[in-house]
Protein backbone atom coordinates (compact mmCIF):
# COMPACT_ATOMS: atom_id res chain seq x y z
CA UNK A 1 0.00 0.00 0.00
CA UNK A 2 2.85 2.34 0.86
CA UNK A 3 4.49 1.46 -2.75
CA UNK A 4 1.13 2.67 -4.16
CA UNK A 5 0.40 6.00 -2.13
CA UNK A 6 3.70 7.25 -3.13
CA UNK A 7 3.25 6.93 -6.87
CA UNK A 8 -0.12 8.53 -6.65
CA UNK A 9 2.28 11.10 -4.87
CA UNK A 10 4.38 11.34 -7.66
CA UNK A 11 2.33 11.33 -10.51
CA UNK A 12 0.16 13.64 -8.57
CA UNK A 13 3.36 15.79 -8.29
CA UNK A 14 4.45 15.69 -11.86
CA UNK A 15 0.95 16.55 -13.80
CA UNK A 16 0.61 19.61 -10.99
CA UNK A 17 4.04 20.52 -11.87
CA UNK A 18 4.52 19.65 -15.33
CA UNK A 19 1.34 21.92 -15.88
CA UNK A 20 3.25 24.51 -13.36
CA UNK A 21 5.86 25.11 -15.82
CA UNK A 22 3.99 25.53 -19.20
CA UNK A 23 1.60 27.60 -17.54
CA UNK A 24 4.70 29.54 -16.72
CA UNK A 25 6.07 29.51 -20.38
CA UNK A 26 2.74 30.72 -21.87
CA UNK A 27 1.17 32.89 -18.91
CA UNK A 28 4.30 34.57 -17.19
CA UNK A 29 6.73 34.50 -20.48
CA UNK A 30 8.90 32.42 -18.71
CA UNK A 31 11.85 30.90 -21.22
CA UNK A 32 10.88 27.93 -23.68
CA UNK A 33 12.65 25.60 -21.41
CA UNK A 34 10.29 26.24 -18.82
CA UNK A 35 7.15 24.75 -21.19
CA UNK A 36 10.20 21.77 -22.60
CA UNK A 37 10.51 20.96 -19.26
CA UNK A 38 7.03 20.98 -18.26
CA UNK A 39 6.24 18.76 -21.33
CA UNK A 40 8.76 16.01 -20.44
CA UNK A 41 7.49 16.09 -16.69
CA UNK A 42 3.82 15.63 -18.46
CA UNK A 43 5.29 12.69 -20.30
CA UNK A 44 6.09 11.17 -16.77
CA UNK A 45 3.07 11.72 -15.56
CA UNK A 46 1.54 9.29 -18.29
CA UNK A 47 4.18 6.61 -17.02
CA UNK A 48 4.03 7.01 -13.10
CA UNK A 49 0.42 5.54 -13.08
CA UNK A 50 1.44 2.14 -14.95
CA UNK A 51 3.76 0.89 -12.23
CA UNK A 52 0.53 0.69 -9.83
CA UNK A 53 -0.37 -3.15 -9.18
CA UNK A 54 -4.34 -2.17 -9.31
CA UNK A 55 -5.58 -4.21 -12.38
CA UNK A 56 -8.57 -1.03 -13.46
CA UNK A 57 -7.25 1.40 -15.15
CA UNK A 58 -10.88 3.62 -15.06
CA UNK A 59 -10.40 2.94 -11.31
CA UNK A 60 -6.75 4.12 -10.78
CA UNK A 61 -7.25 7.14 -12.65
CA UNK A 62 -10.53 7.74 -10.73
CA UNK A 63 -8.71 7.90 -7.27
CA UNK A 64 -5.37 9.99 -9.30
CA UNK A 65 -8.51 12.46 -9.89
CA UNK A 66 -8.97 12.57 -5.89
CA UNK A 67 -5.48 12.58 -5.34
CA UNK A 68 -5.11 15.62 -7.84
CA UNK A 69 -7.21 17.55 -5.77
CA UNK A 70 -5.85 17.09 -2.66
CA UNK A 71 -2.25 17.85 -4.02
CA UNK A 72 -3.35 21.44 -6.03
CA UNK A 73 -5.10 22.39 -2.94
CA UNK A 74 -1.51 22.02 -1.01
CA UNK A 75 0.47 23.28 -4.38
CA UNK A 76 -2.14 26.74 -3.97
CA UNK A 77 -1.16 27.52 -0.71
CA UNK A 78 2.77 26.35 -0.72
CA UNK A 79 3.67 27.44 -4.19
CA UNK A 80 0.82 30.58 -5.05
CA UNK A 81 0.54 31.56 -1.35
CA UNK A 82 -3.31 31.14 -1.58
CA UNK A 83 -4.93 29.63 1.71
CA UNK A 84 -7.33 27.27 1.35
CA UNK A 85 -10.45 28.09 3.27
CA UNK A 86 -12.71 25.62 4.89
CA UNK A 87 -14.61 24.46 1.99
CA UNK A 88 -11.20 23.52 -0.05
CA UNK A 89 -10.56 21.61 2.81
CA UNK A 90 -14.06 20.24 3.24
CA UNK A 91 -13.51 19.46 -0.48
CA UNK A 92 -10.42 17.72 -0.05
CA UNK A 93 -11.33 15.48 2.40
CA UNK A 94 -14.41 14.50 1.20
CA UNK A 95 -12.20 13.18 -2.68
CA UNK A 96 -10.12 11.29 0.31
CA UNK A 97 -12.74 9.67 1.64
CA UNK A 98 -13.80 8.67 -2.18
CA UNK A 99 -10.43 7.81 -3.04
CA UNK A 100 -10.13 5.30 -0.54
CA UNK A 101 -13.55 3.72 -0.88
CA UNK A 102 -12.57 3.75 -4.07
CA UNK A 103 -9.11 1.45 -3.41
CA UNK A 104 -9.47 0.00 -0.69
CA UNK A 105 -13.30 -0.98 0.17
CA UNK A 106 -13.67 -4.95 0.16
CA UNK A 107 -14.90 -6.41 -2.94
CA UNK A 108 -15.88 -10.22 -3.89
Amino acid sequence: MMGSIVLFLLAGLAEIGGGYLIWLWLKESKPVGYGIMGGIILILYGVIPTFQSYPSFGRVYAAYGGVFIILAVLWGWLVDKKTPDLYDWMGAGICLIGVSIMLWAPRQ
